[in-house]
């Protein structure tokens, strides 16, 4: 089974060099690991120290990064070694200061993984959330080289408890400790016969957390919003601008809006700004204009959408309605109320934040109206239900300390 998983991925990665040709996300996602094992050879000496982080992408990547900062601070003079398998991720943090190489992940074939663990050493091996890749993980476990999961969320629709899921059964075994975030990811576990696990939770309420601690001063924000009420819509998608729109081009004139596309591009920012009828200027048009008279402000750049939050009275996270929810623990944790698309299922801080109220799922236009109407005319609801959710980040912190209590023992 192993040598049909690696021929289609040797078979994957043609397909993908040759749709890349007309994509330019894959074509960032095919050339920029050809210079993974160079770089990775310019930066680690053959008596380095290493640890190696992998993640998917930007969200595992905040989950993984309270680990990171732990073991840069414990351990500084190792390696830190961050691998990533989507350009989504990688472009927005391959500068990032938790790490000192930030790198794509080869494919997963057999001498990919033998050339990487030749040349990067790691004396443990961290994964974040569901990065499963048999080949790599193989390696590791003949090596010896202590391997953990971290984040861990499984669920009974996954492979690995189907009957036909022996091959991606076995991937798992290379793991010495499992670090879950729920009692039900557990039992499944147990189920197909690990014993190896831990409910740590999720870290990325550690990483939220620390956000409190930090200075999110803007002054171009201070300038936008003034005393008014502001509702911050992140991550937002054409789905979710749709309804967003309708509402601000009909809503009073004394509430700011601010939005922060996914997509930046040119083209798309000038298509949203044209939509809305009211003032609206965007973030890198700032200095031509007066951004206090402003009604929409458009964040068309990256880097900023944390910060932003902090100035939100009510917060709308984009995706609900389109390819997967984003990070609605950023604005929550700032005690605001935070509204969804529909589809959030799997993602357990949000099932958790929806039963709750804290996060308030929409099914369309007409229930996002009300509801944004109810919040910006109730004060006292608003902070009631940004309490909520800033009271259940605080209960769920923690994660971080009880993976490397565990990890140090490897080091």
């Amino acid at each position: 089974m192993r040598f049909i998983y690696t021929f289609l991925t040797h078979l994957s990665w043609g397909i993908l060099h040759v749709i890349g040709l007309f994509n330019q996300k894959l074509k960032r996602f095919t050339q920029g690991r050809k210079t993974t094992f160079e770089q990775l050879q310019n930066a680690i000496k053959e008596e380095d120290k290493t640890i190696w982080m992998h993640v998917a992408s930007l969200g595992e990547f905040e989950q993984g990064l309270p680990i990171l900062d732990e073991l840069r601070s414990a351990y500084a003079a190792h390696i830190i070694v961050l691998t990533f398998f989507s350009p989504s991720g990688y472009e927005v943090k391959k500068n990032t200061s938790s790490a000192d190489v930030v790198t794509y992940l080869p494919m997963d074939t057999g001498s990919n993984a033998k050339k990487f663990l030749d040349i990067v050493k790691p004396e443990i091996a961290l994964f974040v959330k569901y990065e499963i890749w048999p080949n790599y993980l193989y390696a590791l476990q003949q090596r010896k080289i202590p391997t953990f999961l971290i984040s861990a969320i499984f669920r009974k629709n996954q492979i690995y408890f189907k009957w036909y899921g022996g091959f991606m059964r076995r991937a798992l075994e290379p793991f010495n400790q499992f670090f879950v975030q729920n009692t039900r990811s557990k039992e499944l576990l147990q189920s197909i016969g690990f014993e190896n696990i831990h409910i740590s939770g999720d870290t990325r309420f550690d990483r939220v957390g620390k956000i409190l601690s930090t200075n999110a001063s803007l002054d171009f924000m201070e300038q936008f919003k003034g005393q008014q009420l502001c509702i911050v819509s992140g991550s937002t998608w054409p789905q979710d601008e749709e309804i967003l729109v309708d509402f601000t081009n009909a809503s009073s004139k004394n509430t700011k809006f601010v939005i922060a596309p996914h997509d930046i591009k040119p083209k798309h920012i000038q298509k949203l700004k044209s939509s809305i009828d009211k003032k609206t200027v965007l973030f890198s048009e700032r200095e031509k204009t007066s951004i206090q008279n402003a009604a929409v402000l458009i964040i068309d750049t990256v880097g900023l959408l944390t910060k932003i939050y902090s100035y939100a009275d009510i917060a709308y996270v984009g995706g609900g309605f389109a390819t997967g929810l984003h990070n609605t623990l950023e604005p929550a944790v700032y005690g605001i109320p935070v509204l969804i698309g529909p589809d959030y299922e799997g993602f357990q801080e949000v099932e958790d934040l929806v039963g709750l109220g804290g996060v308030m799922a929409i099914k369309n236009s007409k229930e996002f109206n009300e509801r944004m109407q109810d919040l910006l005319e109730d004060a006292v609801e608003r902070k009631h239900l940004g309490k909520v959710n800033s009271d259940y980040i605080d209960k769920n912190r923690g994660a971080t300390t009880k993976v490397i209590a565990y990890i140090k023992d490897f080091l």
